[in-house]
């Protein structure tokens, strides 16, 4: 007997594209993914529903961020019942998070779920100096107070001044996600001008799709943009 079920998706939500650094630049990927949940709850009357799943992520995340999905369910009228949680997976996170709750569906551990996706830059989590976060961490351990100022001692000048950066790298190739999209065109012989030429296009449909009003009913208004 086939016991995979059929999966829908019945609905979407998103707050509106804005570049880095203008309208959402204090805005946190909590605030963001908690505001687009909402707006979802409000569109389909979720108020006090217990759904199967929250699922969503983001590729940068603060340390603060622990738990970041189901502190954003928390903020919301859904149910404090409903399960949440995180995942990450680069460029792939929101399409990810959605086949993951669809095949819960398809399986029927779950009736229903959400999924999604949420980033900015603007907000990036900038962390300490690799070698000052080490000599923290040296202190927390020091049992005595002299134990603890040795452990300061060592704290440089240049150590205040020098952050480590957040960058969406690969580790094993020191590659971007750019550069390493950029190596897969030019092996399929993808050229720079087709390249311009397909995100051109792609960008014009979205402005015009906006202007006509094809995402009305999908978004909801975040730090004064609409």
């Amino acid at each position: 007997m086939n016991t995979i079920r059929r999966v829908a998706i019945l609905g979407g939500n998103r707050i509106p594209f804005t570049r880095s650094n203008t309208a959402y630049s204090k805005a946190s990927n909590q605030e963001m993914l908690t505001a687009t949940l909402q707006g979802l709850v409000d569109r389909f009357n979720l108020h006090g529903e217990r759904l199967g799943d929250v699922a969503a992520g983001a590729v940068m995340k603060h340390s603060r961020d622990f738990n970041l999905v189901r502190e954003c369910v928390l903020s919301t009228t859904l149910s404090p019942q409903t399960p949440a949680y995180d995942l990450q997976q680069a460029c792939g996170t929101g399409l990810e998070a959605v086949m993951q709750v669809a095949n819960k569906i398809a399986l029927g551990h779950i009736d229903s779920g959400i999924a999604g996706g949420v980033d900015t830059t603007s907000d990036a989590p900038i962390a300490l100096n690799e070698k000052l976060r080490k000599i923290l961490l040296q202190a927390s351990r020091g049992k005595t107070t002299a134990q603890r100022l040795a452990a300061f001692s060592a704290v440089r000048p240049s150590m205040l001044v020098k952050p480590s950066l957040p960058r969406n790298g690969e580790p094993r190739t020191g590659m971007s996600m750019g550069e390493h999209a950029e190596q897969m065109a030019q092996e399929w012989n993808i050229s720079r001008e087709a390249q311009d030429e397909l995100a051109l296009k792609s960008h014009q449909n979205l402005n015009r799709d906006y202007a006509e009003g094809f995402f009305t009913d999908l978004i909801t208004p975040f730090n004064g943009v609409t």
